[in-house]
């Protein structure tokens, strides 16, 4: 009797832990992953000064990956990871290498424009001025890590992404680095941890865009080699600029940034910040 007493006892004990540990993932995994998806569309949250904000996604994204000079082979997979987000959020997305798509009157349909792993010279005269007439209108730029590396002689396009890749610095080894979010309030870091530390190539800039632009995320370089831009290193930043949104992220470099949640949160929150939310182009 005293053994059986002693195996219903160990039974009771393990069932208790068993639903303690279960009650824990709910309490703690839960939100970890409810947040990584948080930024959906037509979403409605309330301050406790009652202020309200909703979240409504753009209504079409031009998504443009052409390169003139070095070619990142995560482009395709940044392609199926934006197919993806659009098609959950229910964003019409044309994808697209041709630059004859640049004509005003075919860019006003689109509430932003993401230059996704460009490079080098990408657009002709013409383009360029019907990119820049699209902005004026109140259109949205997305650049995302070598859209900085794009266009060196187009000074509009330098002050638009904000800042140019430094050519002479270059960059870091694919390494782990820890960045500092440092604005928490904006669509596209909301939900970042204040210390975010992930592995990807990591850029220096040939100017700091600190003072022309709002700066979301700096780099430690205490936490990696290779950067030599000091205690402020801008990583991620955005800004009104010539009547239209733009906002960058030097993150992205990797095929597996485009698995990871965080950064795909990161991506899409700077999508909805570049198209304006309602904002249409007139």
């Amino acid at each position: 009797m005293m053994t059986m007493h002693k195996r219903g006892l160990l039974i009771v004990l393990v069932s208790i832990l068993l639903l303690s540990i279960a009650v824990w993932m709910f309490a703690h995994l839960l939100p970890i992953r409810t947040a990584t998806s948080s930024l959906v569309c037509n979403q409605s949250t309330s301050s406790g000064s009652g202020t309200t904000t909703v979240t409504t996604c753009p209504k079409k994204l031009l998504v443009f990956s052409k390169t003139g000079a070095f070619r990142h082979t995560s482009i395709k997979d940044a392609i199926v990871a934006l197919r993806k987000l659009a098609a959950q959020h229910n964003v019409a997305a044309d994808f697209t290498e041709d630059a004859s798509v640049f004509a005003y009157e075919n860019l006003r349909q689109y509430n932003a424009v993401v230059f996704l792993l460009t490079t080098g010279h990408i657009l002709d005269d013409n383009q360029k001025a019907a990119f820049e007439r699209y902005i004026e209108a109140g259109g949205g730029y997305v650049g995302v890590h070598s859209a900085s590396d794009t266009e060196y002689d187009w000074a509009w396009y330098g002050k638009l992404v904000g800042a140019y890749f430094d050519r002479i610095h270059g960059h870091s080894s694919v390494t782990q680095a820890t960045i500092n979010v440092i604005d928490h309030t904006h669509p596209s870091t909301v939900i970042l941890p204040k210390k975010w530390v992930r592995t990807d190539e990591w850029y220096n800039f040939a100017t700091n865009p600190g003072r022309s632009v709002y700066v979301l995320m700096t780099l430690d370089e205490t936490t990696y080699k290779g950067g030599v831009m000091g205690d402020n290193h801008p990583i991620a930043w955005y800004h009104e600029f010539d009547g239209g949104r733009a906002w960058y992220t030097a993150l992205g470099h990797t095929s597996e940034s485009y698995n990871e949640p965080l950064f795909l949160a990161h991506l899409w929150g700077g999508i909805i910040y570049a198209a304006g939310y309602e904002r249409s182009v007139s």
